[in-house]
């Protein structure tokens, strides 16, 4: 990916406006975006969640309801109807665009009805520790999709399809998860919390046979419909890493090409990304979970984080070819699930950390591309309202520079524990050089080479207005203002308005 300079955005957030409007919003910006230098765009969960209308996705009922059928309380999904979703897709992809799809494959919610079942309750703290005896429950367990009436797929699902539930009609006050009778938890998941393979709703069983198949079939039938180049994996430590190997085999396999495929573990042990990643061979890539939690710790601790330490224990920093770059997703945002934000000072500094170098293949977030603004009720009971910027401005910039300038040979000068730098020297096909240097503290400067000899050098930024001229050896002092990043570009590079 990297020596194309790819760059992936991500193209929602969890508060965009429930209006229908996001599908339209893809096409009409599709030729824009693809001008600026994005390659690819992740897409949102395109099926009926149990919200219906209002649903991000993440609630999953039909994944065959691709906002078609009367369901959930509306025909469209949060973003729009299936006509506007492949609509597009098409416009994307006629753009130059690579289409992701994001795949949620561990969890149903929303049942059409309830069952009886034998269970057992764990602990949900320990899920290797039960807490009850073995007993009757009845759960929301049987998937009928009466509004799709058996179009595109005939199966419906019922308790056997699933490992786990955590709701009992028979003991509604009982915090407990239920494992369902024959049946244990995957191998090869995340070890949290005991084993968790267990996150919400109604839990796959990925070792019964037609639930792997159902999944197959779906993956045929929806790059068959949709055309989309890849997907995202949510959720990937709550599933044995093998059945995406597997999965992503079969149906590159079946449709006759390719996929790609980035998965979410989000863990801050770099080890356990190593582990998934050698199960599944490579197939799947992941997102550099701990770099975001580098981001988040070093913009909470202003001129006392070591930037020399920005990378330490990354997926980047070791496996390069397999690690999706990010600063913040719709997940770590504020008030959501996995709240760990990255201060607005330091977002320049960290979108250059992955947008400007070699290794990675970074990942813009949509509400620091377009800014966000929106109220919800945070864990303490209490709402605030949250206003995300813009840094619409800057990233142009820096796509601009990775479009023009981000190649050759990567020089760093990762020297000082506040101001860091690195240059690009170029190459044939691409000339000129790049020298990059951002601060944490206060004003800062490096000595570094760009390899042209004198030449006059500006900051892309208009952070710093004066410009530098390099020496005859092609060296220069390239400065940059406290708590900010300037990229130092040859002045012939500009674009001409």
């Amino acid at each position: 990916m990297t020596e194309f300079n790819g760059v992936m955005m991500q193209y929602f957030h969890w508060y965009n406006d429930p209006d229908g409007t996001l599908w339209k919003q893809v096409a009409d910006s599709a030729e824009e975006l693809a001008a600026l230098g994005v390659t690819s765009l992740w897409l949102p969960p395109a099926y009926k969640g149990t919200g219906g209308g209002y649903d991000v996705g993440y609630g999953v009922y039909d994944l065959f309801d691709l906002g078609e059928f009367d369901q959930k309380g509306s025909v469209r999904t949060k973003y729009g109807t299936k006509d506007e979703y492949l609509a597009a897709i098409q416009a994307a992809q006629k753009a130059g665009i690579r289409i992701y799809a994001d795949a949620v494959f561990n969890h149903k919610l929303g049942a059409d009805a309830e069952e009886e079942a034998q269970a057992t309750p764990l602990n949900p703290d320990n899920r290797n520790e039960a807490i009850g005896e073995y007993q009757t429950i009845k759960a929301w367990t049987h998937f009928t999709f009466p509004g799709r009436n058996g179009k595109y797929s005939s199966m419906e699902w019922h308790w056997w399809h699933f490992d786990a539930i955590d709701y009992n009609a028979y003991n509604e006050g009982e915090n407990a998860i239920y494992l369902l009778k024959g049946k244990e938890f995957d191998y090869n998941v995340d070890l949290e919390k005991g084993n968790f393979d267990y996150l919400m709703g109604c839990d796959l069983d990925m070792d019964h046979p037609e639930v792997v198949g159902e999944l197959q079939y779906w993956g045929e039938w929806y790059v068959d419909t949709t055309g989309v180049d890849g997907f995202r994996f949510d959720a990937v430590k709550h599933v044995k890493a093998d059945f995406f190997r597997d999965w992503l085999n079969h149906v590159s396999h079946q449709v006759g090409r390719e996929l790609f495929a980035v998965g979410e573990y989000w863990s801050y042990d770099v080890e356990a990304l190593h582990a998934f990643l050698e199960t599944t061979n490579g197939r799947v890539t992941l997102f550099d979970a701990p770099l975001h939690y580098n981001f988040h710790v070093a913009s909470q601790s202003g001129s006392d984080y070591d930037m020399r330490q920005i990378f330490d224990n990354t997926l980047v920093q070791q496996q390069p070819a397999l690690a999706v770059t990010l600063v913040e997703n719709h997940d770590s945002q504020p008030l959501q699930s996995l709240e760990s934000v990255v201060e607005g000072w330091f977002k320049p500094l960290a979108y250059a950390l992955i947008l400007l170098r070699r290794e990675g293949y970074p990942c813009i977030f949509y509400a620091d591309y377009y800014g966000a603004h929106y109220k919800d009720t945070a864990n303490d009971g209490n709402e605030y309202e949250i206003w995300i910027d813009s840094h619409q401005w800057l990233l142009d910039k820096f796509l601009y520079a990775r479009q023009t300038l981000a190649f050759g040979d990567q020089y760093d000068y990762f020297d000082h524990a506040n101001t860091i730098g690195w240059t690009r020297l170029g190459t044939e096909e691409n000339p000129g050089g790049m020298a990059v240097v951002l601060s944490n503290g206060s004003d800062g400067s490096k000595w570094m080479e760009v390899g042209q000899p004198n030449t006059t050098y500006v900051d892309l930024t208009e952070h710093i207005s004066e410009p530098i001229v390099t020496n005859d050896e092609g060296w220069a002092d390239f400065r940059c203002n406290g708590g900010s990043v300037s990229v130092w570009v040859p002045e012939s590079s500009l674009p001409t308005a």
